[in-house]
């Protein structure tokens, strides 16, 4: 009966949420006393041994479900997500614009975000797009723990996946150039989001890029896509902005590309380090592998001047992916129709002799201008191919001085 009347008290454990221990630390010995809530706070010893097996597994329950929240707590103490709406981020050196909806981002550009041109690359442009979206729901109270859904998608077992992106860049930010990137919300239809941003370099003024996307909630159980809830849609709503950073009156169609494509690259396989906090290959890694497919010669002398991707099924770490690309004429002639250069080729109608068009420089011309891609991701199996995404990407030539320079 005495024995029992010890395990009556409730028992606190303000055990270390750590796998590791050291017992020559006197500071981590205190942590691992267990004390009661009566008036004695010094250590006792409990042995376990000595009572019945039913109190026994009591106690390591309770122990258990101590290291658990112990272990959560810790976790919401080193994230300090707020449950507020925040309107500076002196860390993220972010702060709410438009009214009280919008976020903008100052960062610098670093050197592992640049290329051999030392500018910044796509993809580190796409990753801050990515970093300033969760920054944006992070300041704004909705957080939950999920990778940008807020509490009600995490009631409800939903999560954000892209169906649409679109990426304008007029110039490239330079190693070491402080940009400011403003990013804000909107409604897509009935039941998706639209999110835009816009890059400016902070010293200038000027604009280097601008992109919008479209998003949609996905159940993360079933991987079935879903409507927005109620309690979700009251949640988001009030952020909207009714403005677009690119006005599109009739989005262009992507053409799907098959096994003609002129450029194929194949057994294209997800490392773990491509995977995101969903657990899918992030779409950063997407556009890596479509520009893998464009020929060295185009990237040396060009650089991507836009990007639009349709998004038609999530990749996941097992799937085995071929990346297609073709040229659109060549990315010389879109309207005309292109032949062997030692024949006549017509132009609108019109025939031409190669020579006038070689020796004229016509070719050099029309390679002045922008050059099209189209691009297909495509998951391999057994009896057909799935689509991953399309894309459609256009180049121009490299500037030969660095933009204002002046």
């Amino acid at each position: 009966m005495a024995a029992a009347a010890v395990f009556s008290y409730r028992i606190f454990c303000p055990i270390r949420c750590s796998a590791a221990s050291n017992n020559h630390d006197p500071n981590k010995q205190k942590l691992n006393n267990i004390s009661y809530s009566g008036n004695s706070t010094r250590s006792t010893k409990v042995d376990l041994h000595s009572q019945t097996t039913g109190v026994a597994s009591t106690f390591v329950a309770s122990v258990a479900a101590e290291k658990e929240g112990c272990r959560i707590n810790e976790v919401q103490i080193r994230q300090n997500i707020p449950t507020k709406k925040q309107f500076v981020d002196p860390y993220r050196h972010g702060l709410i614009i438009e009214g009280g909806v919008g976020y903008r981002q100052t960062v610098v550009v670093r050197s592992y975000e640049v290329g051999p041109d030392k500018t910044a690359t796509l993809e580190s442009i796409l990753n801050l797009f990515q970093e300033t979206a969760l920054n944006h729901v992070w300041m704004s109270g909705l957080l939950s723990n999920g990778f940008g859904a807020t509490h009600g998608m995490m009631r409800n077992n939903l999560i954000w996946v892209v169906s649409r992106m679109q990426v304008e860049i007029d110039h490239y930010p330079i190693w070491g150039e402080v940009v400011e990137i403003d990013t804000w919300v909107g409604a897509s239809g009935k039941n998706g989001m639209r999110r835009d941003w816009l890059i400016r370099s902070q010293a200038t003024g000027h604009i280097f890029a601008r992109a919008t996307s479209t998003w949609v909630m996905m159940n993360q159980q079933t991987r079935r896509l879903s409507k927005i809830p109620a309690e979700v849609r009251a949640e988001i709503s009030p952020w909207f902005i009714d403005k677009q950073a690119i006005i599109e009156d009739v989005p262009e169609k992507i053409s799907k590309l098959d096994d003609t494509a002129k450029y194929v690259n194949s057994d294209l396989k997800p490392k773990r380090s491509d995977l995101d906090m969903n657990h899918h290959v992030n779409n950063v890694k997407y556009v890596r592998w479509m520009l893998e497919t464009i020929p060295d010669r185009i990237l040396e002398s060009n650089q991507l001047s836009g990007i639009t991707l349709e998004y038609r099924r999530e990749c996941g770490g097992s799937d085995v992916v071929q990346s297609l690309c073709q040229p659109d004429e060549d990315g010389i002639l879109k309207d005309g129709v292109k032949q062997d250069t030692a024949s006549i080729r017509l132009l609108n109608g019109f025939s031409l002799a190669s020579e006038i068009v070689d020796g004229g420089g016509l070719i050099a011309s029309f390679e002045k201008g922008p050059l099209r891609f189209t691009h297909l991701l495509q998951a391999k199996g057994e009896t057909q191919n799935e689509e991953i995404v399309r894309g459609r990407t256009t180049w121009k030539k490299k500037p030969s001085s660095m933009p204002f320079s002046s």
